[in-house]
């Protein structure tokens, strides 16, 4: 692939956000906008204030997230409580089960998205679409077929695909760029929350519920799951967020000014605030060779951690009885969350992207060779804890992703939706990588695992090189034309 043309394209738009910023610079001296916020050390006691407030909103959206991977995995925590006799599946029909909820989320995440950043209520549109999908949850609970279980999986799918773009997009309206990638951490650490917590409630609830008023315990683990999502849905109305743009109660005066100022300094000026631009966004996104080439490695990614929808099976290799299984699944989630609120604030001090994603990689497909090579009982329970950072690239490649398209909002949510769109049917293909035919070693499994694993790095690698040249192109441009120094790509 040749780069030649796209350097100087993506030269010119640092050149022109330096510009801006120049232009707005002079602008905001002009009208000594900092004397409203009592000066620099005024608005620095403002800014602490300001995410301090944002911030506790935010860990709100944690709960959601959690609920978010807690309805879509909870299918893998069923099959140990006999999902599968009770629905009569015989094959690879329990694979379909898994697959088909990412194709509801491949279709919708980009209409959603772009219905999102037209829209000055984000907060009423995700939190409705959480309230759906705690509605999806029940109904694959009350199920009595596979077909009714695999419609209200692929609806489940399509309510859920509002939530991660939309999120992602949500954030990059409020936070600057070194700000993005421990916030996107703490949402998403909802996943890595659930795959642990919520194999012990699982463990639980299957437990004690089995056979109460005659439902078996998978069926009440659906049911309570989608009722608490069905509430959490209604009290998020009043907790997530708007756009800066919009009036929030919340917030001062003074912090509302300032929060819009921020973004639109990180931005350098460049940022396009018409949200009825979003079909403009649609074709920028669509033209853009980036997004479809950051769209096959996060899709890679995807199939490298397809082990996730698989965990329980995968810890019940090393046979021990289903709720010890489950129990089991704990630990390396746990140990995962930990690791990637550590990296993930590393990576936003050092304004470093691409090592931060590349060696939890590196880490985890050693954990697939690992797995594949003994069936000894502890290497294999080691090998769980080295896999699950995987995780962690890919929260920190969103925020990535999000770094890399400054100059437009609607492109920017679309971009965003798009990537993840696409990179989900590596998802729909990955669930049958692990066939019950393939276990209990799933020695050829954790080969394609790595195999996807190595593609996404070595993408990453030759994407990194391509931020550089364009970094290099605008300082050279800055220095030709004495310009001050203007936006550049996180590395």
């Amino acid at each position: 692939m040749s780069y030649s043309s796209i350097d100087v394209q993506d030269s010119l738009l640092l050149a022109s956000s330096t510009i801006a910023s120049y232009d707005s610079i002079g602008t905001s001296r002009t009208d000594d906008l900092e004397e409203v916020f009592g000066g620099a050390e005024g608005r620095k006691r403002l800014e602490k204030q300001l995410l301090r407030k944002l911030d506790r909103r935010i860990a709100f959206l944690v709960l959601v997230s959690i609920m978010n991977y807690l309805d879509r995995s909870s299918a893998a925590a069923a099959r140990l409580s006999g999902l599968e006799n009770d629905l009569r599946m015989t094959g690879r029909q329990f694979n379909t089960l898994i697959s088909i909820l990412y194709v509801g989320y491949v279709l919708m995440q980009i209409p959603s998205n772009i219905f999102l950043s037209s829209m000055q209520r984000p907060s009423i549109y995700l939190s409705f679409c959480v309230f759906l999908w705690g509605v999806c949850c029940i109904a694959t609970g009350i199920s009595q077929t596979f077909a009714g279980a695999l419609t209200s999986r692929f609806f489940l799918g399509c309510c859920e695909a509002a939530w991660h773009p939309g999120a992602m997009f949500l954030l990059s309206k409020w936070y600057k760029r070194s700000e993005l990638a421990w916030r996107v951490a703490i949402i998403t650490s909802g996943s890595t929350i659930s795959y642990a917590f919520g194999a012990l409630i699982a463990s639980g609830v299957m437990e004690m519920m089995d056979q109460v008023f005659a439902f078996a315990g998978w069926r009440w683990l659906f049911l309570l799951e989608g009722s608490a999502t069905m509430i959490i849905g209604v009290f998020a109305i009043f907790i997530i967020p708007d756009y800066p743009s919009s009036p929030a109660s919340w917030l001062s005066t003074e912090e509302l000014a300032l929060a819009r100022r921020r973004v639109e300094e990180d931005m350098y000026g460049s940022e396009d605030l018409d949200q009825g631009k979003y079909f403009s966004g649609l074709t920028q996104a669509l033209s853009d060779w980036r997004v479809w080439w950051l769209s096959t490695a996060l899709l890679c990614f995807y199939a490298a951690d397809s082990f996730t929808n698989f965990f329980p099976t995968l810890s019940a290799t090393m046979g021990y009885s289903p709720t010890i299984s489950l129990l089991l699944c704990a630990p390396p989630w746990i140990f995962a969350t930990i690791t990637a609120f550590v990296v993930s604030s590393h990576s936003d001090l050092s304004g470093e992207r691409f090592w931060h994603m590349s060696i939890p990689v590196v880490i985890s497909i050693t954990g697939f060779v690992l797995a594949m090579t003994t069936m000894n009982t502890v290497v294999r329970y080691l090998s769980l804890f080295l896999m699950t950072q995987i995780t962690i690239s890919i929260d920190l490649f969103m925020a990535w992703v999000s770094n890399s398209f400054p100059h437009s909002s609607s492109k920017r949510a679309v971009a965003l939706a798009l990537i993840n769109s696409v990179a989900m049917t590596g998802n729909i293909g990955a669930s049958y990588f692990w066939p019950s035919s393939w276990g209990p070693s799933y020695f050829r499994s954790y080969l394609l695992c790595i195999l996807a694993a190595v593609i996404a790095l070595v993408i990453l690698q030759r994407y990194r090189s391509h931020l550089e040249e364009a970094n290099r192109a605008a300082e050279k441009e800055e220095r030709l034309k004495g310009l001050p120094k203007g936006f550049r790509y996180l590395l």
